[in-house]
């Protein structure tokens, strides 16, 4: 699967908004809590990609105009903006006191759940490449419905991280749970229209 230089561009296009951010937090401009504030933007980025990757299917059936060729390219856009949400909080958060970033990870539910969405994000990553695909075969595809998944993880964590109820949290929180139900709808759809044709068989 080679990077076009579309790809390239929406990539690069993409991570802007992490640079933009290190730049205001290098020169003193997130506020009285810089870290809190690029922690949690690198978050948000992160869940605006997932967003975006998991509209592309949906934008396909509903019009019939097709993104997924970029599909890989947004996936990995909320694989980086996840790594770099968690690199700031292990690094500059917590800096990498080992015994606090235990006790945070098995005492806060939220954190927890975080945790669960990037580690299903990992294999997803690691296997975003035609060797995967080619190898995998059919057990690609199931591999990769884990999106479903992480986006039901990142819901809540994105929920319970504002610790209250916000127009941005719910809305986020909302739509990705509406994309989720989108697709589960889809997936029964073609299962029952596959049974059907199952029994039509001689």
């Amino acid at each position: 699967m080679p990077w076009r230089f579309e790809t390239w561009v929406i990539t690069l296009l993409g991570l802007m908004p992490a640079a933009l951010y290190f730049w205001y937090g290098a020169h003193d401009q997130l506020g009285a809590d810089p870290v809190n504030v690029f922690e949690r933007w690198l978050g948000l980025w992160a869940v605006r990609f997932l967003l975006v990757t998991l509209c592309i299917t949906p934008l396909r059936e509903v019009s019939g105009y097709s993104l997924l060729r970029y599909r890989r390219t947004f996936g990995l856009l909320v694989f980086w903006y996840a790594c770099m949400h968690v690199a700031v909080y292990v690094a500059l958060d917590q800096q990498f006191d080992m015994a606090v970033l235990w006790r945070d990870i098995t005492h806060r539910p939220f954190l927890m759940i975080g945790a669960g969405a990037f580690t299903l994000l990992v294999p997803l990553a690691l296997t975003s490449n035609t060797w995967s695909i080619r190898t995998l075969g059919r057990r690609w595809r199931g591999l990769h419905r884990l999106t479903y998944g992480v986006a039901i993880l990142a819901a809540v964590h994105f929920l319970m991280a504002f610790k209250t109820y916000t127009p941005t949290s719910v809305g986020y929180a909302a739509a990705l749970g509406l994309l989720v139900l989108w697709r589960g709808r889809q997936v029964t759809r073609m299962r029952m229209a596959s049974g059907r044709g199952d029994m039509t068989q001689p």
